[in-house]
């Protein structure tokens, strides 16, 4: 799958840990959210009582699967090995994960595209010089509950400002609920991505429709 920069723009992120460590759970509020419209997916087994081994490996298969029959993007987050055994179509990085020299060498010889997290100017300036990098998650941009290890909040106007010092396109993320959403596109974002504002939501099909915007098409 060729990477596009409209895949970004309703880019849904999650793990059993989100759904009350519950994997059937998961997989239905996804394939919700699939049908309303989200524009990527990204597997992010982390935190407590993530899956391990097999189980992690299989439930990551399922949402392949199902990434698939929604024509969907599927990514992995922070492990390759994982994103090269259930063939994802992108994987991303966090600043403290493997190197990314070492992941985009990988990931493009197996015809992946990558994401990169970059939240200071910094990063952004280093990031700015890799040309396999095809995206960057920018945040947290609001205080976020699903990210026990998170950085302190950007706000809009900080996020504003890397995305205008961002050679490559950016996706808000973190404590982005649907209050927020529009503050988040003025900005010039090429995409949000929420966690908890889907997955742990009552109506996940209201949730991603918000998130998918008035652009946005349901699929069957």
């Amino acid at each position: 799958m060729k990477f596009k920069i409209e895949m970004l723009s309703a880019y849904l992120v999650g793990g059993s840990q989100d759904t009350d460590n519950n994997p059937t759970m998961l997989l239905q509020r996804v394939k919700l959210a699939l049908k309303n419209g989200i524009t990527m997916f990204q597997y992010r087994e982390k935190g407590a009582g993530a899956l391990q081994g097999k189980a992690r490996q299989n439930l990551g298969r399922q949402l392949r699967s199902l990434c698939q029959q929604y024509d969907c993007p599927f990514m992995i987050d922070d492990d390759l090995d994982l994103a090269l055994a259930l063939k994802a179509d992108g994987i991303h990085v966090g600043q403290g994960d493997q190197p990314i020299s070492q992941v985009t060498k990988a990931a493009k010889d197996a015809g992946m595209f990558v994401g990169y997290s970059c939240n200071t100017e910094a990063e952004i300036k280093q990031a700015n010089q890799l040309s396999e990098i095809d995206y960057y998650g920018v945040g947290p941009i609001f205080p976020t509950q699903s990210k026990a290890d998170a950085d302190p909040a950007l706000g809009i106007q900080q996020l504003r400002v890397l995305n205008q010092l961002a050679t490559k396109p950016v996706v808000a993320i973190g404590g982005i609920n649907n209050n927020r959403l529009e503050a988040v596109r003025r900005t010039g974002v090429a995409g949000i991505a929420v966690i908890s504002q889907v997955l742990g939501n009552d109506d996940v099909a209201l949730a991603s429709q918000q998130l998918v915007g008035e652009k946005g098409k349901k699929r069957i």
